[in-house]
């Protein structure tokens, strides 16, 4: 069964970074994706960054030139190195593996971007 436990969440200043890690176990089938989306308050999930397995990568516009996602396979660890915060950043990020054809999640972890 696959698990994903993130980390690295907190309170920020505008204009702060943070980096994100998520620490994934279990089996996981190439070709996958690894990636991160985030809830903010009142909205819809959506996608920030994801990295698939041949290293190529999707961001959404709004993180574009500010966050960076990276994979260790050795480690089986996404990160996500956000810099240049802004108030429109506070979310919960949550960590996701598409793998066999199954998603899996992480439980979330709180970023909260102050002005």
């Amino acid at each position: 069964q696959v698990q994903l436990v993130e980390s690295g969440g907190g309170l920020v200043q505008t204009g702060g970074s943070l980096r994100l890690s998520c620490a994934v176990s279990g089996k996981i089938f190439a070709p996958n994706s690894l990636g991160w989306h985030r809830q903010r308050p009142g909205k819809q999930r959506e996608l920030v960054a994801s990295v698939a397995s041949d290293e190529s990568t999707i961001y959404a516009d709004s993180v574009k030139g500010r966050f960076t996602i990276s994979r260790d396979n050795v480690k089986n660890t996404v990160f996500l190195q956000m810099n240049s915060l802004k108030p429109e950043d506070t979310a919960v990020y949550y960590c996701y593996a598409y793998t066999d054809g199954m998603e899996h999640w992480g439980k979330g972890t709180l970023v909260t971007v102050s002005r």
